[in-house]
């Protein structure tokens, strides 16, 4: 059997989109923070030292929008003085009316949503994304250590598969940002050392895997300076890297009355509960839902041929499992806590301090 290759990507927490989207949920934070009844769709947009701040906003929360961009910017590096412009109204009430109740929590939007698991990984991710996930976090963690670094980066895995199963690692591609002035061959040899080589099990390496380290050259001119960033460009680096579809919504902004992002958490747990109980190697589920209607329309799963029961079975097992109420999914993966801002950076699945992480017994 030849070998199929597949390909992920992540970015750094100094990307202009993960900029915006770490606004973004720093303001849902603020506004749950003081109010958990707060119905936010918050956005953000930047190009150089200017700011846009723009959205939706129900809640009794005081919020200090150009206080909380600039310390996100500070936060992760960004030195610069920017300026901050806010155009923020409240939620439409014809929205608003639809979606809150206190007995049966309306849907807040209609859409598609997936969640998606596969056995490659201990964490029961696709190993592509989760390398180039930790490829990510590792770059940011290493510029505290090396002081050249800065914020921007990008990193892209390719892994050979025969079937379902990994082979090997075939192509990293790693771009970092700089400073000015420092050599290709330094930037090479501190990202191979300090970045690649501690954070991809030797296993995965061959003599066939290739190492691509700024490929376009100099990346000195960076962040928000070199492109705009803008909340939720980044929905296939927050998912599943590509292996799993996605409904289309972005997750960062919104409160968990959105089930773009509620509902997709969800999913994420009953796809790995799922594959953890060894029902199947690989599970997509997906469920639609109707602005202000509690309960999902549809729900279908896919196993791909690796279950280890009918599908219908499975199915049925998740129904008698799971309840998809909007209301519930909130109440059971505890929902309106203060946790978004960290959810923003190297992907919103596979890392097991979420409750969406969790795997739940199921029973049948």
């Amino acid at each position: 059997m030849e070998y199929v290759y597949f390909t992920s990507e992540s970015v750094t927490d100094g990307h202009p989109d993960k900029i915006c989207d770490q606004i973004a949920d720093a303001i849902l934070d603020a506004a749950l923070s003081q109010d958990v009844n707060s119905k936010m769709a918050v956005e953000a947009t930047i190009k150089d030292d200017f700011i846009l701040i723009y959205g939706e906003a129900n809640t009794q929360a005081k919020i200090d929008y150009e206080k909380i961009a600039k310390d996100v910017l500070a936060d992760i590096g960004y030195t610069e003085t920017y300026s901050v412009l806010t155009k923020v109204n409240k939620q439409s009430s014809q929205i608003n009316a639809a979606v809150v109740d206190t007995e049966n929590v309306g849907a807040g939007d209609q859409g598609i949503m997936f969640g998606y698991a596969c056995n490659e990984t201990e964490n029961l991710m696709p190993l592509t994304i989760d390398l180039a996930h930790k490829l990510s976090q590792k770059l940011s963690e290493t510029k505290d250590d090396v002081s050249w670094l800065k914020p921007d980066g990008k990193t892209q895995v390719t892994v050979a598969y025969k079937g379902n199963e990994p082979q090997f690692v075939h192509t990293v591609v790693v771009s970092a940002s700089h400073e000015a002035g420092i050599s290709h061959e330094e930037i090479c040899d501190t990202i191979m050392n300090q970045v690649i080589l501690p954070t991809i099990d030797s296993k995965w390496i061959t003599d066939e895997t290739r190492f691509i380290i700024n490929p376009s050259g100099e990346f000195s001119i960076a962040g928000p300076f070199s492109d705009s960033g803008t909340t939720g460009r980044k929905i296939v680096v927050d998912s599943y890297g590509g292996w799993g579809r996605i409904g289309g919504g972005c997750f960062s902004s919104k409160d968990p009355s959105k089930v773009d992002r509620s509902a997709a958490y969800y999913l994420r747990y009953v796809a790995k509960s799922v594959v953890a109980s060894g029902l199947c190697d690989r599970m997509e589920v997906q469920l639609s839902y109707a602005i202000g209607m509690s309960d999902p329309l549809s729900i279908h799963i896919d196993t791909f041929g690796t279950n280890h029961r009918d599908e219908a079975e499975i199915l049925e097992i998740i129904n008698n499992n799971f309840n998809f109420k909007v209301g519930n999914i909130i109440e059971e993966l505890d929902l309106l806590k203060p946790i978004y801002r960290q959810t923003a950076n190297f992907g919103h699945f596979g890392r097991e301090e979420f409750s969406w992480e969790f795997v739940k017994e199921l029973k049948y």
